[in-house]
């Protein structure tokens, strides 16, 4: 089962202000590198890279080390002409066109679940399951999917 992780996930995870979000996404990102079954888009490192430093002042030294971390065990995938008119042409199912774009590169390279708390959670698009890993009641289903 392939899973991939959303920008807002990797923010959690430098953001000690979020609480049990900063917690939850330490440890989700732990089961996703023991997992091995993951992979990372690019528009995620970009957005992450662009958020941490600029919103977060993290430095970029920090943000890209973090980033490499996750690269030597996740294969990073990048968007294609075909998820751009994917996400241009009409296919968008309601989505802003970023959020149809990485909707579109993991549906392609055949992403299962998406944790994102940025998408309606349970909702099933192409092969696509978002999943918000914050959500009560989830843990069952990243049980299944990731391992502990």
């Amino acid at each position: 089962m392939t899973v991939a992780i959303d920008t807002n996930v990797l923010i959690y995870a430098i953001d000690t202000a979020a609480g049990h979000r900063h917690a939850s996404a330490g440890a989700l990102i732990r089961r996703v590198l023991l997992g091995r079954q993951a992979v990372l888009i690019l528009q995620t490192m970009t957005e992450f890279y662009s958020v941490a430093t600029r919103e977060f002042r993290v430095p970029s030294a920090d943000a890209l080390l973090f980033l490499d971390e996750l690269r030597t065990v996740l294969a990073v995938h990048a968007a294609d002409l075909r998820d751009f008119d994917q996400a241009t042409r009409g296919e968008r199912h309601g989505l802003s066109f970023w959020d149809a774009l990485l909707w579109a590169t993991a549906n392609r390279i055949g992403v299962r679940y998406l944790l994102t708390e940025d998408f309606q959670d349970g909702r099933v698009l192409g092969g696509v399951t978002f999943v918000d890993p914050f959500q009560r009641g989830s843990e069952p289903l990243l049980a299944e999917i990731l391992p502990s």
